[in-house]
């Protein structure tokens, strides 16, 4: 089953039924078993996973999670979301995602390191081909992709890399970055009113909401409430964010920062301006959507929001700015890795910022104005515009027959 939902799409824009049918399912999912005999683990055996959801626009990006959830349903939602991502903010990829069921806080280095080279290994005809590039995901880190790299002696069939082994200044940083981007157009679009001042809470303080939380700051606003696993901290005069960070840094975990102890049902609940869910999938449901209380809602995760959540969001005239735009800033940074490293040209951490801006910005104004024009949702005018590039690429490939 698809993440979108092509009958609201269909309400607003054509789709042809061959559109329709290849962008309901996978391209090419591949599943195999990664097996490796390792001191002392013994023999490893994982089931692993490569999808190509769809490439008519580009190559098949997506990170690589290795977590002991991963299986090949989430592995083939994650792919058909960067499908949607990329085209929504219009840069020359499609989506594809590849995970390794495996805990990888149980590996040492060595035997992780190991781990990687076998899953090249296993896939290098997708690596090396350029048709899957794989990044950072969930259990993996750039020092992996700069494993990956190694084996392959090609610096654009992996991004997410350390800068210094040909990765991208700004790139660690990016996806907190188009966050906190989006987050202030839409607070000047959909609460009329500027960044500054406004009271917001993050949920999740891992890379993606410490770099929200940092950018935001930096902004002009104010970080009044902050939850981690380990716990959550509130100040309703601003927390000092890279204090918190520092403690985070030290200690593993927001738990025992100096403010009011909070839980992460406190944190959803709280009277701000804006609430941004940067931590785990459906934290937002039928049962505390109705005791959400902020003006807005900024999706930093991937699905944090379920259908049930939302639709009791939209009754309460909350607006939510949805997920495959508000946290693309990760994969326009990688694309701009990918173009370094096919050039050999070198860039500036600004310049990612710059890129990053302007790709999500040409992307938020043109799902404001679907919005404004068809009357739905930023979720649904996401899905229109994401869906109507698509379909153009699919005829421009002489995938579906021409439009008339």
């Amino acid at each position: 089953m698809s993440t979108l939902d092509f009958e609201k799409v269909k309400a607003h824009i054509d789709v042809p039924e061959e559109a329709e049918r290849l962008l309901s399912r996978s391209e090419r999912e591949i599943h195999f078993s990664l097996n490796l005999l390792l001191h002392p683990d013994g023999l490893v055996e994982a089931d692993a996973y490569v999808v190509y959801h769809n490439t008519a626009r580009g190559p098949a990006k997506g990170g690589l999670r290795i977590w002991p959830t991963v299986t090949l349903e989430h592995t083939r939602d994650l792919a058909e979301l960067m499908t949607w991502k990329t085209a929504l903010v219009g840069i020359p990829f499609g989506g594809g995602k590849s995970g390794i069921r495996l805990d990888p806080r149980k590996f040492p280095p060595a035997n992780k390191i190991s781990l990687i080279k076998e899953y090249v290994h296993m896939i290098s005809g997708e690596i090396l081909s350029g048709g899957y590039v794989p990044a950072p995901d969930l259990g993996s880190t750039p020092s992996d992709m700069a494993v990956i790299y190694g084996e392959t002696h090609k610096l654009e069939s992996v991004t997410g890399k350390p800068p210094r082994v040909g990765g991208l200044p700004g790139r660690e940083e990016a996806t907190g970055y188009g966050v906190a981007h989006i987050t202030a157009l839409s607070c000047e679009a959909l609460l009329k009113q500027s960044l500054t001042g406004r009271r917001i809470a993050v949920q999740g303080f891992g890379n993606v909401g410490g770099w929200t939380c940092r950018f935001l700051q930096k902004r002009g606003a104010s970080i009044v409430a902050v939850t981690d696993i380990t716990g959550g901290v509130h100040r309703d005069s601003g927390l000092p964010i890279d204090e918190l960070t520092e403690h985070v840094e030290r200690t593993g975990g927001i738990r025992g920062f100096q403010g009011d102890a909070i839980t992460n049902e406190d944190l959803l609940a709280m009277d701000v301006d804006i609430l941004i869910p940067a931590a785990v999938e459906n934290v937002i449901d039928e049962h505390n959507a109705e005791a959400v209380s902020a003006k807005l809602v900024v999706e930093a995760a991937n699905g944090p929001t379920t259908s049930a959540g939302e639709a009791i969001l939209n009754r309460r005239g909350i607006p939510l700015v949805p997920d495959i735009l508000a946290n693309s800033g990760g994969v326009v940074a990688s694309y701009v890795e990918w173009r370094q490293a096919k050039s050999g040209a070198m860039t500036r951490k600004e310049e990612t910022y710059e890129t990053i801006a302007d790709q999500l910005g040409a992307a938020f104004h043109r799902v404001r104005a679907v919005c404004r024009s068809c009357r739905i949702t930023d979720r649904e005018a996401a899905w229109v515009c994401a869906v109507g590039e698509l379909i153009e690429a699919l005829r421009d490939r002489a995938w579906i027959p021409p439009g008339t």
